[in-house]
């Protein structure tokens, strides 16, 4: 390699060390280790910004802002804090038919929207009803992180390591959820079983706060019924418009900012107010990351790394198959998934184009996917939704140790990894 090439993989490596550390914010070492390609050569203006294969995937960033922006209008209609209300008055106060409750509508909603959007709204009602019914909040928010992770792995919107891994391997929406869905929903019954096992002893019924639970009228939370009409008919269209993407032939990051714009100008909701929740931080840490992982791709290194996997597993897709999930799950659980897809995915094509393209090849994208998403219920940093579940119970006083959360996780992930093993092989590999 190059002399350029070699600093470049530094430069990725120690941004990659400061991100899994968090030493300093992930944003600033992205967008400073960008700058730094920049600097030294390893990419430049017209490849970081225009490049389909070396630059910033505007399907992705603009993607995630649309349906930012449509969940944004859809918190103001209280319609999360209506659904809270109603799981916990149907599972009559009892512990654990709550949080299966709260888990499976939080593993239906990362499957429809981003997981950590959807934990960003869950996880303030969840404290509620566990104060009325004088339950513990950590468990119910630990399941409810693990949940997102793995309803959202069915579908290309779920997880942000979906939409990367789609916008490189050239894959719907449809790819997604006939690829994804069957084992996931499979996984979320397995899950719903290990969470009666690994939390048993926080399922205390209290008659008198059930009681309570059970007088709270829940269409009081919604404080805006025509928007959530207005609202959920546009989400209704978009989810169309990602399914029909053969027929239609509009990307899903077109059909989701037509979405967002729409909602947006037909109702009385201010621009302002359609933007409170978009997280900048987020998009701009997309965009630094993939100016970092083009410069690898335009040095050379990316290339060269995948020559190394594929002599290594000479060709034997079953092998590759199953080292690229073990892998994935391996290293998901100990670094933020988005990265490890964002530097991987452009390894993986090029194992998949060397194994048969997308017709055999194509279940390395699912391996990686599974892996990543799987993987990143491990521990604590695996995720940025466990992030930010742990974020939000400190804020509420409710803090999460590293541990506390790895400990259930580390099971969890080895159990839904080993079940997905036998998945690839029947369907893809036999």
């Amino acid at each position: 390699m190059t002399v350029t090439a070699w600093l470049a993989v530094a430069i990725f490596l120690c941004a990659y060390a400061l991100i899994a550390t968090e030493k300093i914010h992930r944003v600033a070492a992205a967008l400073g280790a960008a700058g730094l390609m920049l600097l030294i050569h390893a990419t430049d203006a017209e490849a970081a910004f225009f490049s389909e294969h070396s630059g910033v995937d505007w399907n992705v960033i603009f993607l995630l802002l649309g349906m930012m922006i449509i969940v944004g209008v859809l918190k103001q209609t209280g319609v999360f804090e209506y659904l809270a209300i109603w799981a916990a008055k149907r599972a009559r106060g009892r512990p654990f038919r709550l949080m299966v409750l709260l888990v499976v509508i939080t593993a239906v909603a990362s499957a429809m929207l981003d997981n950590v959007t959807t934990v960003l709204l869950i996880a303030p009602v969840t404290f509620l009803v566990c104060e009325r019914l004088a339950l513990p909040a950590a468990p119910y928010l630990i399941a409810e992180a693990m949940a997102s992770n793995i309803g959202g792995a069915a579908t290309l919107v779920g997880d942000p390591p979906n939409i990367i891994i789609a916008s490189r391997g050239g894959l719907s929406f449809n790819d997604f959820l006939i690829h994804m869905a069957p084992l996931v929903v499979v996984l979320m019954v397995v899950f719903v079983g290990l969470c009666r096992i690994l939390f048993r002893k926080v399922f205390v019924y209290d008659p008198e706060r059930a009681a309570e639970i059970m007088a709270l009228n829940e269409r009081e939370a919604i404080r805006d019924p025509r928007l959530l009409w207005q609202a959920l008919g546009v989400l209704a269209l978009v989810m169309v418009g990602f399914v029909l993407h053969p027929v239609l032939h509009y990307e899903p990051s077109v059909v989701a900012v037509l979405g967002a714009g729409v909602l947006v100008a037909a109702t009385k909701v201010t621009t302002e107010e359609s933007l409170e929740e978009v997280e900048w931080p987020t998009l701009v840490f997309f965009a630094g990351l993939f100016v970092m992982v083009g410069a690898l791709v335009n040095t050379g290194v990316i290339g060269e790394l995948s020559q190394m996997a594929v002599s290594a597993t000479e060709g034997q897709l079953g092998l590759t198959t199953m080292g690229l999930l073990g892998v994935s799950a391996g290293l998901s659980a100990i670094v933020d998934n988005i990265p490890y897809v964002a530097t991987m995915s452009p390894i993986v094509a090029e194992l998949v184009q060397a194994n048969g393209g997308n017709g055999a090849g194509q279940v390395l994208w699912w391996a990686l996917a599974f892996g990543a998403d799987l993987g990143g219920n491990a521990t604590a940093v695996g995720a940025a939704a466990n992030v930010v579940v742990l974020g939000i119970a400190a804020r509420n006083r409710t803090p999460i140790s590293f541990w506390e959360f790895t400990k259930y996780g580390l099971i969890v992930t080895l159990v839904t990894v080993s079940l997905t093993v036998p998945y690839l092989w029947v369907r893809y590999l036999m």
